[in-house]
């Protein structure tokens, strides 16, 4: 029998997070929405059987430890959230391949698809990168904002697909407030690109 899923909503300065659980750790975590309503929904429909925990105290200490990180982190502060407990059983082997190296990708760095399935030892699986990272469970635990397509001779990366309400918008201000928590100016940002 499969474990009860727990979830809570909890807001950030981008809006409002999600965050859903287990015994066994974190099974999902869910991008800020503008309000509340939007990410209680998104949050009914990635886990339909979960009870909703209200109230932050009453969250497990592991919980409210994952949540005060992801509020840091999209504040500005250089937060890794290596520390929190994944449950990724769910996930197919190659994600969880995928997720586990984007999850040690410094804040204020990114890497291309291409990067990553190289580092994995998958040179040429790019594709299967970018569609493991589009089901990426555990954003921003996991930070799949800091992988992009690769840039076309001249131009600034690919930053199409990223789920996130905001999409690309989103994507962009997370990685701002990243470059700008590790000391780098607005201008050197592209060169994270």
């Amino acid at each position: 029998m499969a474990p009860q899923v727990f979830f809570h909503c909890y807001p950030t300065v981008l809006g409002h997070c999600g965050i859903a659980w287990t015994e066994r750790g974190i099974v999902g975590s869910q991008l800020p929405e503008e309000t509340p309503s939007m990410t209680r929904d998104r949050m009914w429909v990635r886990f339909p059987a979960a009870r909703e925990e209200t109230a932050f105290e009453r969250l497990p200490e592991a919980v409210r430890h994952a949540c005060e990180g992801v509020r840091a982190l999209l504040e500005g502060q250089t937060r890794d959230l290596l520390e929190v407990q994944l449950d990724d059983s769910a996930v197919p082997a190659f994600d969880r391949e995928v997720l586990a190296l984007t999850r040690r990708i410094p804040v204020g760095q990114t890497l291309t698809y291409g990067e990553v399935a190289a580092r994995l030892g998958h040179p040429g699986a790019a594709r299967a990168v970018g569609r493991a990272e589009g089901h990426n469970p555990f954003a921003p635990i996991v930070p799949c904002h800091r992988v992009m397509g690769a840039p076309a001779a001249g131009k600034a990366a690919n930053l199409t697909g990223f789920s996130a309400a905001g999409g690309v918008v989103t994507k962009l201000k997370i990685l701002a407030i990243e470059a700008r928590a590790t000391g780098q100016q607005v201008g050197e940002q592209q060169d994270l690109f």
